[in-house]
């Protein structure tokens, strides 16, 4: 009886932990991201696949990060400036769920003509984060991310899968393949 009982505790334990991200962890892989050296290339490292891996239960983890200025390697032209730790944590959060940006910042870009070619939207709206405060902005998401609101918002976007985004490449490639004969 006492095996049986120390078994399902140290799965029960094994599960806790296999499921949920520490701050250290997420804090680590934002570390190793840190190293990369353009904003576009953020989604693509191995540290921001295991991030978006963890889905929405690391959001408030992440949004714990925001605040943090430690300047990094990683360079945004949209921003023409290397980008903060907290940056890459807003980043990291809208990679995993498109951000609600005209609830949040007060500005609504509806044409999308900012940034070509950059997949991380919510680039565009730093100067006004930093403008109003980063912590005023955490503070707007995590109530955000408490509230029913967010229970019903379904984004205007659907973010494609790195195999979509690879296929559409090739068949532009393709294209200009085409054009040039």
């Amino acid at each position: 009886m006492k095996k049986t009982i120390f078994t399902f505790l140290i799965i029960v334990l094994n599960l806790n932990l296999s499921f949920s991200q520490t701050k250290s962890e997420i804090d680590s892989l934002l570390n190793g991201i840190s190293e990369t050296e353009n904003s576009k290339e953020i989604r693509k490292t191995e540290q921001a696949k295991k991030i978006i891996a963890f889905g929405e239960n690391s959001l408030i983890t992440l949004a714990e990060f925001f605040t943090d200025s430690t300047l990094t390697k990683v360079k945004s032209e949209c921003q023409e400036r290397n980008l903060t730790k907290g940056e890459i944590a807003i980043i990291m959060a809208d990679q995993i769920e498109f951000m609600p940006y005209a609830a949040l910042t007060g500005i609504q870009n509806c044409l999308l003509s900012f940034c070509e070619n950059n997949p991380n939207l919510v680039e565009y709206y730093f100067w006004e984060i930093k403008r109003d405060g980063v912590e005023n902005f955490q503070k707007k998401y995590v109530d955000w991310l408490k509230s029913d609101e967010h229970k019903k918002y379904t984004p205007l976007f659907v973010r494609k899968t790195d195999k979509e985004i690879e296929k559409q490449e090739k068949k532009k490639a393709r294209k200009k393949t085409n054009e040039k004969k």
